[in-house]
């Protein structure tokens, strides 16, 4: 079945406004409060989002095919970069002036539900998601973010280097961690110039091990999930694997820590496995130069089941509690995640479908590298763990606490122990 549609969804296009310092000023004084409604009953709401150059087409493509289908409703869209995004959305917020529908990322989530800063999107239709995919973007208060697009973690392994090192692929339904050390290990000594394993990237490494010790980064009350006992023996876990030469230095294990995709070891054919979420392999295979493996993460058993994988948000869509038409909010984010259309000029973009019906019309559509992604998440749905719960309020800090704690002890200037403590200290003083 062909599900593209049959006639051309009429162009209306206004090309979205890259949001840059200088107009980002001008948005703050000229802009009004939200959406607006004109003296016909038509209605404009503002709609923001970061990302690259193929996300704003996609998403602008998006905007006209809902405004097709509803002509009453125009989307205004303003886009840009990471960099600057959430110091503007903060200054936006702070002057009743938040745009009506957000981007938003779970990092920031929780900061912005708690002041009440977000509107409760209870007329989304999620009945199509699995419920871990409907609770990451839930707190207590009520569903502030409906998810767009769903990653999971993976350990990334080039076939290249192992063959190269002689060494066969692990079955990744019973490795252990012990495996993973020996296998890197191995790898290292088979290699001239490239190492086994490199790190385990942002808080997605972390979260795994603390997972299987029966915890979280965050708890369902907006507290920190694990113990000091959890970061230490995760911090021995590195050492353990720097000291048997299973990975880099832990001067390169910080350069690579700091750098994006495209210069990272991976790309460089460096390290034979290292973390990644799973929607980065596509762009990594590709700088690579080889269809990168998808590998579940060990687990202390050996079980599937036990490695604790979950579905990550990778980003979701809100609402501003102060929009004016919380019912047109809601008929676009509902149009965006349960709409074929939407599904398949997006496709993998932003993740695959969280849509369970929609990923598979859009999985029959990839193919190469995506199709590869699509086929993992489907593979680990039926060991999935629980949901992560929303980060605490004041968790955005967390990833760099992480990082620094990381380096102390790789580098040998904190013990596992010491470090441990420090940081869960740390990251419990920035909880609000």
């Amino acid at each position: 079945m062909d599900h593209r549609r049959s006639t051309p969804v009429p162009r209306r296009r206004r090309r979205a406004t890259v949001l840059t310092a200088g107009l980002a000023a001008a948005t703050l004084v000229l802009a009004g409060c939200g959406g607006q409604e004109g003296d016909d009953g038509d209605v404009t709401l503002r709609f923001v989002w970061w990302g690259s150059d193929a996300r704003h087409q996609n998403t602008q493509e998006i905007i006209d095919a809902f405004e097709a289908e509803h002509p009453h409703i125009s989307i205004n869209g303003d886009f840009g970069d990471w960099d600057g995004y959430w110091d503007q959305l903060a200054t936006q917020t702070a002057a009743a002036d938040a745009p009506d529908i957000i981007q938003m990322d779970e990092l920031y989530l929780r900061e912005y539900a708690d002041r009440g800063s977000l509107l409760d999107l209870d007329e989304v239709d999620t009945s199509q998601m699995d419920e871990t995919v409907v609770d990451n973007g839930r707190t207590e208060g009520g569903l502030y973010g409906v998810t767009i697009g769903i990653n999971a973690f993976t350990v990334l392994a080039n076939p290249d280097l192992f063959e190269e090192a002689g060494v066969d692929m692990p079955d990744d339904t019973t490795w252990t961690w012990g495996d993973y050390r020996d296998i890197a290990v191995e790898l290292s000594e088979g290699l001239d110039g490239a190492w086994g394993a490199g790190g385990f990237d942002e808080t997605g490494g972390f979260q795994t091990w603390v997972r299987q010790q029966g915890g979280h980064l965050s708890d369902e009350d907006g507290q920190l999930g694990f113990t000091a006992e959890d970061a230490e023996s995760y911090f021995e876990y590195l050492v353990e694997l720097l000291e048997a030469g299973a990975t880099p230095s832990a001067s390169a294990l910080a350069e690579d820590q700091g750098v994006g995709p495209d210069q990272s070891l991976t790309t460089a054919g460096q390290v034979a496995m290292r973390a990644w979420w799973s929607n980065q392999s596509v762009a990594l295979s590709e700088s690579a130069g080889t269809q990168l493996e998808l590998l579940r993460f060990p687990s202390h058993t050996g079980s599937a089941e036990d490695a604790m994988p979950w579905y990550k948000s990778s980003m979701f869509l809100s609402g501003s509690a102060t929009t004016d038409h919380p019912e047109e909010v809601q008929q676009f984010i509902d149009f965006f995640v349960n709409s074929e259309e939407a599904a398949l000029i997006d496709m993998a973009e932003r993740g695959i479908p969280p849509n369970n019906e929609i990923r598979q019309v859009v999985t029959e559509e990839l193919d190469g590298a995506q199709l590869v992604m699509a086929e993992y998440i489907d593979e680990i749905e039926g060991e999935l763990g629980p949901s992560e719960p929303v980060p605490a309020m004041g968790g955005s800090a967390f990833q760099q606490i992480l990082y620094r704690y990381q380096d102390e002890v790789l580098f040998d200037r904190m013990s596992p122990a010491d470090a441990a403590e420090a940081m869960v200290s740390e990251m419990e003083s920035e909880i609000r």
